[in-house]
């Protein structure tokens, strides 16, 4: 089977944010695809950041979700689509994180491929403010005006919205508006990515890895996307040969025909003491 599967096929960016700026060029150049974005697509109804429409859905599900939406309006039987999710990095405490995921859905060969970017780089961030002090300080930080901004009611924040902000004229005249309606003001970091680029970087990666993905073939049915689905810890120390909870192997599935395979971290044979519960308890 091999990527060769893709080649010369049409593949629609399930995207209403300007996405295809960096996936198309990566997906056209690997997979030999021919990608193009379709109008009318509202991936919004499956839910805002912002929160006027509620996600009801987990990431993968939506980013998959935004796919198929794809494909039915389009015709096309090959999407692509990303989801965003914003937060304290799991493994890292107090360090905001934004996770990106970017899932390839092929309905002609029943195959799905996703690629994931956890990183650190990013201006994900909010709070109250008081004055235009507070307020420009904000948004110096956020990397406004190349970053957007959004402003809200601080107490209730449903009466109040100003998306898209990009302008210090509007920036300010936001603000000046929901202090004088409501005695208060949130800002935060607008998060759609075509008023983000460091977010459009984050995406860019994650295609980048997806594309990784897809060259890994399946040995037994050759479908693109052999990836890791899971690993088992227990890498011994160099020191007394106890297993330690750094990770021993990984486990690789095929999604197409369930096929899996244990294979030995490439990157380590042995552990740091540091690390072993025994020598360093």
């Amino acid at each position: 089977m091999g990527k060769e599967i893709f080649k010369n096929r049409k593949l629609v960016i399930a995207t209403k944010h300007q996405k295809e700026e960096v996936i198309a060029p990566l997906v056209a150049s690997e997979l030999q695809v021919e990608p193009f974005v379709i109008d009318g697509l509202d991936t919004d109804l499956l839910g805002t950041f912002t929160g006027e429409i509620e996600r009801k859905l987990d990431p993968l599900s939506t980013a998959r979700a935004k796919c198929h939406m794809a494909m039915e309006l389009s015709g096309c039987d090959l999407a692509i689509a990303s989801e965003g999710s914003f937060g304290m990095h799991p493994f890292i405490p107090f360090l905001p994180s934004d996770d990106e995921l970017v899932v390839l859905v092929d309905r002609r060969h029943q195959l799905e491929i996703v690629g994931r970017n956890l990183t650190v780089e990013t201006n994900f961030n909010g709070r109250e403010v008081i004055n235009k002090q507070q307020l420009e300080d904000f948004a110096q930080k956020a990397g406004f005006p190349s970053h957007g901004l959004i402003i809200r009611n601080a107490r209730n924040q449903n009466l109040f919205l100003k998306k898209g902000i990009v302008s210090r004229e509007l920036l300010y005249e936001s603000f000046d508006q929901a202090l004088k309606e409501f005695g208060n003001a949130f800002v935060e970091t607008d998060m759609r990515a075509f008023l983000n680029p460091t977010r459009m970087k984050a995406i860019q990666e994650a295609t980048r890895d997806l594309l990784k993905r897809a060259a890994r073939l399946c040995p037994d049915c050759s479908a693109p996307g052999f990836g890791i689905t899971g690993h088992r810890d227990g890498l011994p120390c160099s020191l007394c040969g106890a297993p330690t909870r750094s990770v021993f192997s990984y486990i690789y599935t095929c999604n197409r025909c369930g096929y899996s395979e244990e294979i030995r971290n490439p990157e380590k044979e042995k552990e740091d003491p540091t690390y072993c519960d025994y020598c360093n308890p």
